[in-house]
């Protein structure tokens, strides 16, 4: 069977676009970025990463709207609100991970200090990788696009349903 080709020109069908569309640009990057760095006011924002205060308005705004941020009023001060993450934001830790790592191998040239490592034992974490259902590493000769009609009884099929 010939390997079938991802459709590139629906573009509505393809996560990547939208994915692209709800994180915006590099400062929505940034934001998220400090955001899992535990910043959550919108002061400590602005001082961490010395964004101009509309633009980190804005930002947080869509961050907000696309479901990725929500705003929540602080417990001990109902005035001040805070910017967490949410379980869709929470998703994104992983290609942030493989955007990070990517950058540090191909721009940087060096692992960036500091280091991400594992809370258990202290070890950095590994590359972020693909893999297969049974764990296999995979690289890019591995991979094949199949229309989901064929794979409908696979057990892969089965975990594509379990998407949110």
């Amino acid at each position: 069977m010939d390997k079938l080709r991802e459709p590139l020109g629906d573009i509505a069908q393809c996560g990547l676009p939208l994915a692209l569309e709800a994180m915006g640009e590099r400062w929505s990057f940034m934001i998220l970025r400090a955001a899992f760095n535990g910043i959550r006011h919108f002061e400590d924002f602005l001082e961490a990463l010395g964004i101009a205060r509309n633009i980190l308005s804005n930002r947080l705004s869509r961050l907000v709207e696309a479901g990725i941020l929500k705003r929540e009023h602080c417990a001990d001060d109902r005035r001040r609100i805070e910017y967490r993450l949410t379980p869709k934001g929470l998703d994104l830790l992983p290609a942030m991970l493989a955007l990070r790592q990517w950058g540090e191998k191909w721009e940087l040239g060096v692992p960036a200090n500091p280091v991400l490592c594992d809370a258990r034992d202290g070890h950095p974490i590994a590359p972020i990788g693909i893999f297969s259902h049974d764990g296999r590493a995979l690289s890019a000769e591995d991979l094949t696009w199949r229309d989901l009609s064929e794979i409908e009884t696979a057990p892969a099929a089965l975990a594509l349903r379990k998407l949110p």
